[in-house]
């Protein structure tokens, strides 16, 4: 159970920084929220990138299965990602909304 609340922690934390920082660096607000989806492609997938464009056919069936058979902790830690995400474009909204012109 420790390990679960530390893991999406460290998602959370980590992904919100993340964005936080593309979002200064590249003023698009929402980009990590639509570049999400693919990193949880890379961590959940189990072959290269690659196959998607070489072998379509197997690559996205395999990679429906492997989404639905994630395990409870598996999707919230990935949850927590995600919700990190949105909070740093939230943040970054607030700030640009009250003055701040570095973000």
């Amino acid at each position: 159970m420790i390990q679960l609340f530390i893991s999406v922690l460290l998602f959370f934390v980590l992904f919100f920084g993340i964005s936080f920082i593309l979002n200064m660096i590249l003023r698009q607000t929402w980009l990590m929220a639509f570049v999400f989806p693919i990193i949880v492609i890379f961590i959940v997938d189990t072959f290269p990138f690659s196959t998607y464009f070489t072998d379509p056919s197997h690559a996205f069936p395999t990679l429906w299965n492997e989404l639905i058979s994630l395990s409870v902790q598996d999707a919230i830690i990935l949850s927590s990602g995600f919700i990190g995400t949105l909070v740093a474009g939230i943040v970054i909204k607030f700030l640009r909304k009250n003055g701040y012109q570095m973000f």
